[in-house]
């Protein structure tokens, strides 16, 4: 078993980027709940611990916190925002509501010397979301960053190997945050770095092998990254137990099912078609709420394997390619729901399945990629663009019809060609059709039709993001095109909000 770095979940929203950083440097981590024991973690054996940040005040009666034992395992501790205040709190110290919060990339200044922060230059822009700040150090640690409105912005106890950081140094818009999980990791810590994603694939081909046995599985092939790449582990981990129907639910993107019973079809698999594009439309006829339409999508998906799982005899596994972006996204113990996920919160209880299998769960999309070209998927799956699991239905604002549906084909397709010329691609983009209506003219004719929006964002985790600065002429050959040539839309117009405040999905 590889080193384990132990991180310890009170609610925050960055927590697997926390692990995707602990990973990137090659060191194990896994994330449990904020409730563990001490007796627990002891059993564990992690080298380190990550207390998370999270959305609640500690000073609060009813706010989340850690065992307070841990303290006394003689294990380092790093803790991040609310996971730093935690410690502190608990520790003797002193946190308070701040007079003003720090939101975004702030200006942060080393004071002293430090060995959480060694070899890192002073002054820095470090990623803040706090309201709360730590006002009194608890005996034993001292000050080691300040901000201008947070005079304890990082703090150490090197006696006791306790060290706390009011920022964010697990997300890209921190500066030298790898550099300060490396010398928690490899300074404090004393871990090796001998983790490499081999590991990952061969641990869980042996937990498929030993939570199936002989029995078989079904999965939804959708063709995207996730789907594939799982449809790949499994079928190294159980081989011809796999059967996979790829559900065409009618919410694809232009002449994408054809696409991929195309390929699945001459794989080496037990490929099912499944076109259901009119059972879905009738479930989702009339739904406007995107919550709801992803509960309905994610259980006529269980339907529809129930029905073809029935023809094929008893198959006993349902597995899904649900990645961490999925899990964070749907909340979690101490967390709010950002947006459930079909294959997260829209597994209906009573799915007649004896379990489910999600080899993919501690994975970010980039790991997954990864996985998938180390498994031999071709480039044309590994890289394909991202595309939800309920597909087109969360790309249409409002309710969806055949209508909508072909409208928002159309326009996708042309923004995708148009991108896709660029020597240098985002990592996502793709057309929403808005549930908004924009008076235009269109030859002598004045016209109220839809409004297209159009999305492409930077993002290496899809935890946060950039919008994609496109050059003007490749935004007006967009607008020119769908304008021009698709009848019902009036005007287009292009999303420039990052993540956070927004989310990728429109819905």
């Amino acid at each position: 078993m590889n080193e384990l770095i132990l991180i310890l979940d009170f609610g925050g929203q960055y927590k697997e980027l926390i692990s995707r950083s602990t990973r990137s440097l090659n060191v194990y981590s896994e994330i449990k709940s904020g409730k563990i024991s001490a007796a627990e973690v002891k059993k564990l054996n992690p080298k380190g611990i990550i207390l998370t940040g999270g959305p609640n005040s500690v000073y609060l009666e009813n706010s989340p916190k850690c065992d307070p034992a841990i303290f006394e395992l003689g294990i380092p501790v790093l803790g991040i925002c609310y996971g730093m205040q935690m410690m502190c709190y608990m520790l003797g110290g002193r946190v308070e509501s701040c007079g003003v919060g720090e939101y975004g990339r702030i200006e942060t200044e080393i004071v002293g010397n430090s060995t959480l922060l060694q070899g890192i230059k002073s002054n820095l822009k470090m990623l803040m979301s706090h309201t709360d700040q730590v006002t009194e150090l608890p005996q034993g640690f001292q000050r080691i960053a300040s901000t201008q409105n947070c005079l304890n912005a990082a703090c150490e106890d090197n006696n006791r190997r306790f060290y706390g950081v009011q920022f964010h140094p697990e997300v890209e818009h921190s500066d030298c945050g790898q550099e300060v999980m490396r010398n928690f990791l490899f300074n404090i810590c004393g871990a090796s770095g001998t983790y490499h994603l081999e590991d990952y694939i061969e641990r869980t081909v042996n937990a498929i092998r030993q939570k199936v046995g002989t029995k078989r599985v079904l999965l939804g092939l959708s063709g995207g990254v996730d789907s594939s790449v799982c449809a790949a582990l499994l079928s190294k981990a159980i081989g011809e137990q796999l059967t996979c129907i790829f559900v065409d639910h009618g919410l694809m993107r232009l002449g994408e099912g054809d696409v991929i019973e195309h390929i699945f079809s001459k794989k080496k698999l037990n490929f099912i078609r499944v076109n259901a594009g009119t059972r879905f439309l009738q479930k989702l006829k009339g739904v406007k709420k995107p919550e709801q339409k992803r509960k309905i999508i994610g259980e006529e998906f269980v339907r529809v394997f129930e029905d073809e799982s029935s023809k094929l005899g008893n198959i006993e596994f349902l597995a899904q390619g649900t990645i961490y972006p999925d899990i964070i996204e749907s909340g979690g113990e101490f967390g709010d729901t950002i947006k459930s996920h079909h294959n997260v919160g829209g597994l209906p209880d009573n799915h007649a399945f004896e379990g489910v299998v999600e080899p993919l769960s501690g994975l970010f999309k980039d790991e997954v990629r990864i996985i998938g070209k180390m498994l031999g998927l071709p480039e044309l799956l590994v890289n394909r663009q991202p595309f939800p699991g309920p597909g087109l239905a969360i790309r249409i604002m409002g309710d969806v019809t055949q209508q909508k549906l072909d409208l928002l084909r159309y326009a996708d397709h042309i923004v995708c060609q148009e991108i896709g010329k660029l020597r240098k691609k985002p990592q996502q983009y793709f057309a929403v059709l808005t549930d908004t209506r924009s008076v235009g003219v269109k030859g002598d004719h004045r016209t109220y039709d839809h409004v297209i929006a159009v999305r492409a964002v930077e993002t290496s985790d899809f935890m946060t993001c950039e919008y994609t600065p496109l050059p003007h002429n490749v935004l007006g050959r967009i607008s020119s095109r769908i304008t021009g040539e698709i009848k019902r839309v009036s005007r287009v117009v292009y999303d420039i909000t990052g993540k956070p405040p927004g989310t990728v999905e429109w819905e």
